[in-house]
């Protein structure tokens, strides 16, 4: 048996994030164990559609290619990563912070009818683009009934 932490209000919490789906540029504050806070952050991502393919594009910018992590798995695509914050040393102090640093994890369900092997990405001016080809479908058979 495992002991599991009880949130009072992870109901509410999950109720809000249905009613106001979160988008990329939207942080949400996490507590971690030891009492820290953090937000959590995802990228903003875009899905579109063409004859020949899917297309996803996720908005990184500052992020290197090994940052970023993209997965195929079982009908779902996973692009996760981190975005580190540069600290240096320097007598520069800060007012405002903007930018949202650490780990993130987008999931998007993927339909049947695509060739997951063939699956491939590119980055370009802190966009990555991850390229779905559909595969053929086979086209219904008429059959004429008597």
């Amino acid at each position: 048996m495992s002991l599991v932490r009880w949130d009072p209000f992870a109901d509410v919490e999950s109720l809000f994030n249905r009613m106001m789906p979160r988008r990329g540029h939207w942080p949400r504050l996490s507590v971690e164990e030891d009492g820290g806070v953090t937000f959590e952050w995802s990228p903003s991502a875009d899905i579109s559609e063409t004859d020949k393919e899917f297309v996803v594009r996720a908005d990184l910018p500052g992020l290197k290619k090994d940052d970023v992590k993209v997965t195929f798995n079982d009908g779902l695509l996973t692009i996760q990563g981190e975005r580190k914050q540069h600290k240096e040393e320097t007598k520069e102090k800060y007012h405002r912070v903007e930018n949202y640093y650490g780990s993130f994890s987008r999931a998007f369900s993927l339909p049947e009818n695509i060739k997951a092997e063939a699956i491939s990405c590119d980055s370009k001016d802190g966009v990555l683009t991850v390229h779905i080809p559909k595969s053929e479908q086979k086209k219904p058979k008429e059959i004429t009934i008597q």
